[in-house]
């Protein structure tokens, strides 16, 4: 996928040093929240599970900053939830780079004052077993995978830590907990943000902060869509091949795992950090098929 950035004069800030960010967190403040919306950052939120967060969370009456790639799907998903009214703010960024996962932190707090909800959604996966990855496929797959999550989580903490409160969600997968063949480098980057995740909790729990992974099981996106295109696959007939997946016999909706995110960012989780949640439909109980 082409990577297309917006002009960015902000990102002098990153380049000055950590201490500059800081300088700049504390110049702008966060904002109380009496009467505002819950403000929420989402990476990857033009496709896929992104995307159900955005529109999730902005059904929820939060403001929502998300980043991606791809300038022209980000650009597109935004004017059509502005088109709904939502409150909704594209940053075009890659998750790999420090200085995006900067600016998109400071975009969020710049226009809405605060940031209440980080979703480290972005991945990659590029196949391969041990034997056949290239050191590029692994080093692409962990820049993105690893490394986007340590800088995005890194951008947030210090403005959730000026507030008091916030919750990240990082968005794992279960190949984390599963061996799954040809997938090296993913499963690997996949099961080490669970680490980070604990990290992150250990280490700002006392400061109100909560952290906590989901794990999805196969779930049928517009990438697997697209892709049986290329293949002259209908997506009813690719949703035909996923039946009888896990206990409920079917794959999930992106729409199901962004509930269970939101649920971990919300209130009716504010007792619950360092953990991980599978939602699989059942399928690390029995396997794919019943």
């Amino acid at each position: 996928m082409s990577q297309t950035h917006h002009p960015n004069k902000e990102h002098s800030l990153v380049e000055k040093g950590a201490i500059h960010y800081i300088e700049f967190i504390e110049s702008v403040g966060v904002q109380n929240m009496d009467g505002e919306p819950r403000v929420a950052l989402i990476t990857g939120g033009a496709r896929g599970i992104g995307n159900a967060c955005v529109e999730h969370f902005t059904r929820k009456d939060y403001a929502v900053v998300f980043t991606d790639v791809s300038a022209e799907d980000g650009d597109h998903v935004a004017a059509a939830f502005a088109a709904q009214g939502r409150r909704v703010a594209f940053v075009p960024g890659d998750v790999s780079q420090e200085a995006d996962c900067v600016h998109a932190v400071q975009a969020a707090v710049t226009r809405f004052g605060r940031l209440d909800v980080l979703v480290a959604n972005a991945g990659v996966q590029t196949p391969g077993s041990l034997l056949d990855s290239t050191t590029e496929d692994w080093h692409h797959v962990l820049a993105v995978n690893l490394l986007g999550v340590v800088y995005v989580c890194k951008a947030a903490l210090p403005v959730m830590i000026a507030q008091g409160a916030g919750a990240i969600v990082v968005v794992s997968s279960l190949n984390a907990l599963r061996g799954f063949p040809g997938m090296a480098a993913y499963d690997a980057s996949k099961a080490a943000v669970l680490a980070v995740v604990r990290d992150i909790a250990v280490e700002h729990g006392a400061r109100g902060i909560r952290a906590n992974a989901v794990c999805p099981g196969a779930t049928l996106t517009d990438f697997h869509i697209r892709n049986a295109a290329k293949r002259g696959v209908s997506e009813s007939a690719l949703r035909d091949s996923t039946k009888g997946y896990g206990l409920l016999g079917r794959v999930a909706e992106p729409s199901e795992i962004a509930a269970v995110i939101g649920f971990l960012a919300g209130p009716d989780a504010s007792f619950i950090t360092g953990e991980t949640l599978v939602a699989d439909g059942g399928y690390s109980i029995i396997g794919a098929r019943h």
